[in-house]
């Protein structure tokens, strides 16, 4: 009997840029959980052209799966590209609100986070301090674990968003 690897599983960050109309993103999350595949981050907004906006989204899956996930996307109307940043490289960020109790053990804590990371604090008051961060993905679970362990009261977080490093081509 042989014996196989499994394949392996990666995430991929995807920017697809879509018309800019009621359903869309409907259909481009229909499209995700018709088939079972998982989005693991997921941002959009409007871009520089108000008639198109970007979704900006984290896929895992092997590489077969990734392909399919762009093959299915391309295929949508409302889709005008495609663009696999993984592959080309990128800058992203993304935000974090996070209240943690207001201690002096938590401010002191708190400082070292703040001068690692993009963190800073966005509110205070007698019983709370609410921290924004914003960073890379991996940073944000970088603070997130680090948080943690000081405790969280509660957090918001946004999804990735990301752009290619690399001037479009035309």
């Amino acid at each position: 009997m042989a014996i196989h690897d499994a394949t392996p599983v990666e995430s991929r960050m995807l920017s697809v840029l879509v018309e800019n109309h009621a359903g869309v993103l409907s259909r481009v999350v229909g499209l995700f959980s018709a088939r079972g595949f998982n989005i693991r981050s997921l941002a959009v907004g409007e871009t520089e052209d108000p008639t198109a906006s970007r979704i900006t989204l984290v896929a895992e899956g092997d590489q077969k799966t990734i392909e399919q996930i762009k093959k299915q996307l391309n295929k949508l109307l409302d889709v005008i590209k495609v663009q696999d940043l993984s592959e080309e490289g990128f800058v992203d960020r993304e935000l974090m609100l996070v209240k943690l109790r207001n201690t002096p053990q938590v401010k002191e804590a708190l400082k070292s986070v703040m001068s690692q990371f993009r963190a800073q604090v966005a509110d205070e008051n007698h019983s709370l301090i609410t921290l924004e961060c914003t960073e890379t993905r991996e940073n944000a679970k970088k603070i997130f674990a680090l948080l943690k362990g000081i405790g969280i009261v509660e957090i918001a977080q946004t999804g990735a968003v990301a752009l290619s490093n690399k001037l479009p081509k035309n």
